[in-house]
């Protein structure tokens, strides 16, 4: 695939106008105007439930605190009144010495009642008849006593008791005249306090309904400049998505709103031109595609070639070459004998390089089966192949538990037995001592191979894993310079990696290398299996 452009995408411009000219309002502005009014129908149906809460609760304290009390405390009055004619009329007619004591005290428990009924009045709002026909009941009850009882009771005067009887009934009147007002305001109050609670009814219903209606109209607000502008939006971003590139997108809404929508449309332009851009290079790289397989096939009949063909020539150089050698020894002289000696050498150290080539250009390219492989096995049978090395060599090999791992026992077996087989080659004037070691590290194992021998540099820890790369002339040390190159490809084909250990007190060399850990080594088995 190509590179993604690097140019930038049009701007879309900051949409605040429609296509007539006329600014648009923002979403923000929409939702404020409709919040104020909103918040407007809340106060006021706030400030209406408060006045007539307020008038309820006076009315309410108007009739419990002081018109009910004064309806109860007329009664007293009327019986303190009573009492007042019952003792002035014993005495007259009986002599009864307490009776003047019984009157006194009534006298007193009527101009008491008569206060309490004033003061109960006095800021009780529509009791002002009743306030007048108390204050009567007091001036006729004082005229009463002065004109007839006082002068009865203190032997001061004896008037007729057709005239006390006369004076009594201006009081009873006066009394009864109270009683009637206060009932009348008792009545009255309690209408006011029904009517205020009605109204009390009617506005909080009146408020819900507005209330309901306000969000109601909220609602359509946002309906109208964010879901229908949204969802029509979603819809033509929807046929962009599933395909249809040359869809343009036009949204009528918000300010905000048709702004994103030009940068959508915008995006989409430019993705429209990389789409194009890109099918023009998938069609370069299935052209490639194509010219790749095409190459590959060549490579395969190549190593077909090389492994057959080739071969065999080199075979018939390298053996032809050794029968000159042994039938006309005796009259080639020194300097024959050794060209016969370099024909040979050369026809088999190419004949190893194409085989180390095949083995390089298989790892990863012909599919093998993974199966859990014990390690330890797999050493076993790369010390197997070194067998003739270590015995020339008196090397000695020494490892720690080894675990198992998901892999190619093949491949891994060719993996240790270039590390030790390196180890061996490339040691010091003492005999070869090599350590193959393994630990966890997260999910992985870390194995290692340390040895004695002659060590390599930091500086080429990089350099001794690519191909063909050696550190040391031919007629020193003999090899291909496949071995290490031939190791890293195949941890890496095993999921991988592998690298040259310098740490400073390092001796000899140590190459380190990862191979991924399996949890459960039956579980593993049985799925490699299947």
């Amino acid at each position: 695939m190509t590179a993604p452009s690097t140019r930038r995408p049009r701007e879309a411009p900051a949409l605040h106008v429609d296509s007539e000219g006329v600014p648009r309002l923002g979403v923000g502005h929409w939702y404020s105007l409709g919040l104020v009014l909103l918040m407007l129908v809340v106060v006021a149906v706030g400030t209406a439930v408060g006045l007539v809460v307020r008038d309820g609760s006076a009315a309410r304290t108007a009739l419990l605190r002081h018109v009910d009390p004064a309806v109860l405390e007329s009664g007293r009055l009327s019986t303190s009144v009573s009492a007042e004619v019952g003792a002035v009329r014993s005495y007259s007619l009986t002599g009864d010495k307490t009776a003047p004591a019984a009157y006194r005290t009534a006298a007193r428990e009527t101009t008491a009642s008569i206060a309490e009924l004033t003061r109960l009045l006095r800021d009780t709002p529509h009791a002002g008849p009743a306030r007048a026909a108390v204050a009567e009941v007091g001036s006729r009850a004082a005229a009463w006593r002065h004109d007839y009882a006082d002068p009865v009771t203190t032997g001061s005067g004896k008037p007729s008791a057709t005239f006390g009887e006369q004076r009594f009934t201006t009081v009873r009147e006066a009394v009864a005249t109270a009683r009637a007002r206060l009932a009348e305001l008792q009545r009255r109050s309690a209408d006011r306090l029904d009517r205020e609670v009605d109204l009390l009814y009617e506005t909080l219903v009146g408020g819900a309904i507005v209330l309901v209606a306000g969000a109601f109209g909220l609602t359509l607000l946002i309906r109208r400049t964010v879901l229908r502008p949204v969802a029509a939006l979603t819809g033509q971003v929807r046929r962009v998505s599933q395909g249809d590139l040359t869809h343009p997108l036009q949204v009528s809404g918000p300010a905000e709103l048709a702004e994103l929508a030009a940068h959508v449309d915008a995006m989409r332009n430019h993705i429209l031109e990389e789409w194009r851009e890109a099918a023009d290079a998938r069609a370069k790289l299935d052209e490639q595609t194509r010219e790749l397989r095409r190459s590959n096939a060549e490579l395969e009949q190549f190593a077909y070639v090389a492994s057959h063909d080739l071969q065999e020539p080199l075979r018939k150089v390298a053996s032809f070459c050794q029968m000159l050698e042994r039938r006309y020894s005796d009259v080639l002289d020194d300097r024959g004998r050794q060209y016969i000696d370099f024909a040979v050498d050369g026809a088999k150290r190419m004949q190893s390089l194409i085989n180390d080539l095949l083995n390089f250009s298989r790892v990863g390219r012909v599919n093998r089966d993974m199966t859990v492989v014990n390690c330890e096995t797999v050493l076993a049978a790369a010390l197997d192949n070194l067998g003739l090395a270590r015995s020339e060599s008196d090397a000695g090999i020494t490892w720690e538990p080894l675990p198992k791992v998901m892999g190619d026992a093949t491949l891994l077996t060719q993996l240790l037995q270039n590390l030790i087989g390196n180890a061996i080659k490339f040691r010091s004037e003492e005999p070869p001592r090599v350590r193959i070691s393994a630990e966890r590290s997260g999910d992985f194992w870390e194995f290692a191979c340390s040895d004695n021998g002659i060590g390599i540099d930091a500086a080429y820890a990089e350099r001794i894993f690519l191909i063909f790369q050696r550190l040391h002339p031919k007629d020193e040390y003999a090899g291909t310079g496949i071995g290490l190159a031939l190791c890293k490809k195949i941890v890496e084909y095993h999921g991988g990696r592998i690298w040259l250990d310098t740490a400073p007190e390092q001796k000899g060399t140590t190459i380190r290398w990862t191979l991924p850990a399996i949890e459960d080594t039956d579980d593993s088995t049985e799925a490699a299996e299947a």
